[in-house]
């Protein structure tokens, strides 16, 4: 306040000085043969043209400009209205800030005068006042708005936390700039926000991020994001931990393998901070790395959940039984059983690809009937018939012709047998028989009638 006091006293008193010396000037009188003669009266100085209102980033140069005409021997003065400080008088530079400079035109026939801010700062922003001296001060105002990009305060700014699963965390972000900026909070990996049960959002604005019975579904990366329409946007990485005990899925609680085989047994965990995994047998002693065994540990995502996987090579007898999983941490610990018991080996005999004949041998009493057909069916089925049955199982009955075409495709031109086209036989004694067999059947026919 005293500050302010003696600041407005200089100025006043600078005023009044520069007044008195321009009354002083415009009072001269000239002698001219004894007789006194009154100057001329100068028309008063007048404002030409009105100060522009500027915006400017900070760390810019600012140029303000104040025209007048007939300033005559009046002075000029520029001042911050709401700091209450002159910065010039005419061509000299009564502030101490290295920042303010003064320049003016004279060959403008409106002499115009420039004041200078380089490399503006926020506490810049306000009126400035330009100022004739004359009788009645005149004044204009022109207005310099500062903007500022946000920057965030790390001071009042949440950091990484690390929460236990259940609880409730609040989110801080709070930057700085003018105009005053917004935070708008959105997960980094894209996923979207859930504030509860019943409310995800992809984006939220508010300076408090609150976040209920938190779970492992919160997990991740928060950016807090400042902007205020002035470039750049800055965003602050806040990572959220969530800490809880281990939990182990199995996909196979049996798992069968044939003896000489190699297996792999698997085991899901999910744990945070991250969980010391490892096997063991019935009697809780460690499986270790082998030429017998092999285990690992597979990352998966997100970052707490992971795969444990146990490789036992070329199974024996001793290899069945119970197997363990067991994962470790912090919070807790937690373990799942796998059995492996001994199973049949695979077949691996193709099944066959030819065709199989099966001949039948019927006994019949059929009321013989000349105007039958000999084969006594009624013509409906032939004599020389079969079964057959295919790759799939399939019953049927065919020709006997038939067959034998099939069997020297399926077997090859070159194989033996009969040729009942040409009616010759090569090694089918079976068929041979069954002609004999008509043959004789026919006679007794023919005696009967007899």
């Amino acid at each position: 306040m005293l500050h302010k006091l003696y600041t407005l006293l200089a100025t006043l008193l600078i005023l009044e000085t520069l007044t008195t010396l321009a009354l002083s000037s415009d009072g001269n009188v000239n002698s001219v043969g004894g007789s006194t003669v009154n100057n001329v009266v100068q028309e008063d100085p007048e404002f030409t043209d009105v100060i522009d209102n500027i915006t400017v980033p900070a760390g810019r140069n600012v140029k303000l400009a104040c025209s007048v005409k007939n300033l005559g021997s009046y002075k000029v003065a520029w001042m911050h209205f709401e700091q209450s400080a002159i910065l010039t008088v005419h061509n000299h530079v009564i502030t101490r800030n290295p920042r303010i400079s003064v320049t003016h035109d004279k060959h403008d026939k409106h002499r115009t005068w420039f004041l200078h801010i380089n490399n503006v700062q926020e506490e810049d922003m306000g009126r400035y006042m330009c100022q004739i001296n004359t009788v009645t001060a005149k004044t204009q105002y022109g207005f310099v708005k500062v903007v500022v990009p946000p920057n965030i305060d790390d001071a009042l700014t949440s950091s990484d936390v690390i929460v236990r699963e259940g609880d409730n965390v609040t989110l801080r972000c709070k930057a700085k700039g003018s105009p005053e900026p917004s935070i708008k909070w959105k997960r980094d990996d894209n996923h979207k926000i859930v504030i509860n049960k019943t409310l995800e959002v992809n984006d939220l604005e508010t300076d408090s991020l609150e976040l209920e019975r938190i779970s492992r579904l919160h997990m991740g990366a928060y950016l807090c994001i400042a902007s205020n329409g002035v470039p750049p946007s800055v965003s602050k990485r806040i990572k959220v931990s969530v800490d809880f005990s281990p939990m182990v899925w199995i996909p196979h609680q049996l798992v069968g393998i044939p003896m000489g085989f190699n297996v792999t047994l698997e085991c899901f965990i999910e744990a945070n901070p991250t969980s010391l995994n490892y096997w063991t047998r019935e009697n809780e002693q460690m499986i270790t790395e082998s030429s017998k065994y092999k285990t690992e540990t597979i990352p998966g995502h997100p970052s707490y959940k992971a795969t444990m996987r146990l490789t036992i090579t070329n199974v024996e007898g001793s290899d069945y039984g119970n197997y363990k999983c067991v994962a470790k941490n912090p919070r807790g610990d937690m373990d799942g059983n796998i059995k492996l018991y001994m199973s049949s080996p695979p077949t691996t005999q193709p099944p066959p690809t030819t065709t199989t004949l099966l001949t039948t041998t019927t006994t019949m009493n059929l009321p013989f009937d000349g105007n039958l057909a000999f084969n006594g069916y009624g013509g409906d089925v032939p004599t020389n018939s079969v079964i057959v049955i295919d790759k799939l199982g399939v019953k049927y009955q065919s020709n006997l012709n038939e067959i034998g075409k099939s069997e020297q495709k399926l077997m090859g031109s070159n194989q033996e047998g009969y040729d009942w086209s040409k009616g010759k036989a090569s090694g089918g004694r079976g068929l041979r028989s069954i002609c004999w067999l008509l043959t004789l059947l026919s006679l007794l026919a023919l005696c009967s009638r007899q």
